[in-house]
């Protein structure tokens, strides 16, 4: 079975040295197969002689060649798919006629071999296996030696035996030559493969070495691993007498869990852990170990596989994510997920504990959006986190302070084992916390607090009953100031009631739904009306009248109290030119909230009225209170400077409840301090109120103020006031607030009504 040279493949060009080589190869490999077979020039002469004769039948022997290859079914098979790529059977038949002939020709040469060894190679590549190519030679045996012996051309009996010596040989080296080519073509694709595994051995071990992960695989019959990735030696040293690589490396505590996975995975199972592993050059990194057993056909763990994977970066960014999720980033606080997730557990532990209190404190910053809304919020953000330093100084660790957002904190006892009692203590201990100012630059800030309590199971079963309960108590002690309020069922207002105001606020303006009323302030010398305290009050189509005291709060907290002052004022100096149209030059007082003090917008507000009014400004007093000053005392005393240059009258209102400083109280452009009720109501009863009522009188006029006494509510009041020298006073014993068409009815018949004063009381008064 031999092709002719034209279907030889075209084989890649060789470099010179390398053509050398081959030559020197089948030089020879000829010149040993001659040697070997013993082919002699006799052997070629007696060939010559006899060329003819041998070449008689060559066209039948072609067509009987092929009809034998016929007959077995590999061969048929490759011979018919021969004859359907298009392909004549004919054009083999000649092919192999011509084989026979060159054989016959006797060439030996070194080109000849080179010949029948490119054919041998075609045989591998076309799949011709060497036993066909061995029956082929039997084929052409069997015709030479019956062509020998039968031949009338080849008379001469001495010659037959010679001939067929010679013609075996020729035989044997076409053969020879032919399989070796085929041997060569078969070693060269083995090589050939080897190399492509070496290759592709060398690109895995580089890709291995290369990559971070750690891959292995452990014989668990001999318990010693069969392979591991290159790349551990850069994590830890190779633990080859340990079944699990870098097992002596991983820390101490986690070596358990890595022990564990690993009698799992020896048990059938696909286990993932991670630990931690000490780095060569120190410290600790996280690793992902994965474990994935493989069975055999029986379903026995006969290996198992595994990867080592640094995990650290990840694991730290989901350490990071976790604490952005439940920190406060401003004061590095638990915030309000962890809060909540916190008083959850401590509540279902106590549910577990029969006599266990957990309590619950939500707190709320006094003034602090002044401070946010004048000095910006760094400085707001510096002040909570100096807050927060503060309040944690008074917990233990067991308890959790979080902050909720904005000036909003809340702190969890969960195990209050006195209950109430301990409630109680750590709140007074939290208000402390406010008594001296917070330091933040060349400014010093009092900051209160308000705050709510609850206590489970008492207030309530879960965390969003205690937390809701707990803002009402807030809000209760905020509206009071009394600094901390446990929660009370019974003055508990309705939330849904709240909202609702709120949304009424929003369109009570528009509506024209508030009204000024107006209370007397008198004058204790000349016992007449000397001007008035202007006193909004709000007339709900559904509630009727709702005193101040219920929507003020309100209102600040949804950022509508600026407008309703923008409208006091207004109706206030509208009220004044109307009494002057009387002829009456009136006062009106009116109270300014911290948030409406502070904000930038207030002074030029003020100034557009007044001067679109034509109002003069000693018409108009404004009474803020002391706190609201002292929350931060420069910019307080910088704006009360503007207001005095507009001629307005300042009042300190509630003077004696909060924290003023005589040094900075004698620095203010102030006309009248107030003092506030709750020292005049009982200072016939308790000689602390009185003796407070008595030294305010006399500081405010060691000071060059006038002095205000509110609540006065009897007539005994009044004659004690009157006697330490009180300069103006209010209260229901003198009248209640009432609009302007009561008031004016109130002036002609009131004793304290407006009348003639003397000279000497006039000028006593100013």
């Amino acid at each position: 079975m031999a092709p002719s040279s034209s279907e030889h493949p075209a084989t890649p060009s060789l470099t010179a040295p390398a053509q050398e080589r081959v030559r020197k190869t089948i030089f020879d490999l000829n010149r040993e197969f001659s040697e070997f077979l013993g082919i002699t020039h006799d052997d070629l002469r007696l060939l010559n002689v006899c060329h003819e004769a041998l070449l008689q039948g060559s066209e039948r022997f072609g067509q009987l060649f092929y009809d034998y290859l016929f007959n077995f079914s590999a061969t048929a098979g490759v011979l018919t798919e021969y004859q359907r790529s298009g392909h004549a059977i004919t054009s083999l038949v000649k092919k192999q006629q011509a084989h026979l002939v060159g054989l016959l020709s006797g060439d030996i040469s070194e080109s000849n071999a080179q010949t029948l060894i490119a054919i041998g190679k075609v045989h591998y590549r076309h799949g011709i296996e060497p036993v066909w190519v061995m029956g082929a030679y039997r084929l052409y045996l069997g015709h030479l030696r019956t062509l020998i012996l039968d031949s009338p051309l080849i008379d001469n009996a001495m010659c037959k035996q010679p001939l067929m010596g010679v013609v075996s040989k020729l035989l044997f080296r076409d053969m020879g030559m032919m399989l070796e080519g085929y041997w060569d073509a078969a070693a060269e694709a083995v090589m050939h493969e080897r190399d492509k595994v070496r290759d592709m051995q060398s690109h895995i071990s580089s890709l291995l070495a290369n990559i971070p992960q750690v891959l292995w695989s452990v014989d668990v019959i001999s318990n010693q691993p069969t392979y591991i990735s290159p790349h551990t030696q850069k994590i830890c040293a190779m633990d080859i007498e340990m079944p699990i690589p870098c097992l002596n490396w991983t820390v101490p505590d986690d070596r358990q869990i890595v022990e564990l996975a690993w009698q799992q995975a020896l048990q059938g199972k696909q286990v993932e852990v991670e630990s931690r592993i000490r780095a060569p050059e120190g410290g600790e990194r996280w690793f992902r170990r994965l474990f994935r057993p493989f069975l055999d056909s029986a379903g026995r763990v006969v290996r198992v596989d595994g990867l080592m994977e640094d995990v650290s970066d990840s694991k730290e960014a989901r350490e990071h994510l976790r604490r952005l999720a439940t920190t406060d980033v401003l004061t590095g606080l638990p915030n309000r997920t962890l809060w909540y997730d916190r008083v959850t557990q401590a509540i279902a532990a106590a549910r577990r504990e029969h006599g266990r209190h957990v309590v619950l404190m939500l707190l709320d910053l006094n003034h602090f959006k002044v401070i946010n809304d004048t000095l910006g919020h760094p400085t707001g953000d510096e002040i909570l986190r100096l807050v927060a330093q503060r309040l944690k100084s008074v917990l233990r660790e067991s308890d959790t302070l979080a902050r909720l957002g904005g000036d909003e904190f809340a702190i969890l006892l969960p195990n209050a084992v006195h209950g109430k009692a301990d409630a109680e203590r750590v709140a007074e201990q939290v208000i402390r916390c406010f008594a001296e100012p917070v330091h933040y630059g060349d400014n010093e800030f009092y900051l209160g607090a308000a705050i709510g309590v609850t206590l489970f199971p008492d207030d309530g079963e879960d965390t969003d009953t205690l937390v809701r309960r707990a803002d009402v108590a807030m809000y209760a002690a905020k509206q009071s100031n009394t600094g901390f309020l446990f929660y009370d069922s019974q003055a508990d207002t309705n939330t849904a009631q709240r909202l609702q105001m709120s949304s009424d606020l929003r369109h009570a303006l528009k509506r024209e739904e508030f009204e000024l009323y107006f209370q007397p302030k008198v004058s204790l010398v000349s016992r007449r009306l000397v001007g008035v305290e202007a006193l909004i009050r709000w007339h709900h189509p559904v509630q009727g009248l709702i005193p101040p005291a219920l929507f003020i709060p309100v209102a600040e907290q949804t950022g509508l109290i600026n407008a309703i002052t923008d409208w006091v004022f207004q109706s206030a100096v509208a009220h004044i030119n109307y009494w002057k149209l009387d002829g009456l030059e009136m006062p009106v007082a009116v109270n300014v909230s911290a948030r409406v003090f502070q904000s930038p917008k207030f002074i030029e507000q003020l100034r557009v009225i007044l001067s679109s009014a034509a109002v003069p400004g000693r018409l108009l007093e404004i009474e803020i209170t002391e706190n609201v000053l002292m929350t931060d005392f420069e910019r307080g005393y910088r704006l009360l400077c503007e207001l005095h240059e507009l001629g307005l009258s300042i009042a300190i209102d509630d003077f004696g409840t909060g924290y003023s400083s005589l040094a900075y109280l004698k620095r203010l452009p102030i006309d009248t301090l107030k003092i506030d009720k709750s020292f005049v109501l009982d200072m016939a009863t308790d000689e602390n109120d009185a003796a407070i009522v008595r030294s305010t009188i006399d500081l405010g006029h060691n000071l060059g103020f006038k002095v205000v006494a509110e609540g006065i509510e009897n007539g005994h009041a009044e004659d004690m006031l009157t006697q330490l020298g009180c300069d103006f006073a209010q209260g229901y014993h003198i009248s209640y607030p009432l609009p302007a068409p009561e008031l004016e009815r109130w002036m002609k018949e009131s004793p304290w009504g407006l009348g003639k004063r003397t000279g000497a009381e006039r000028s006593k008064e100013e």
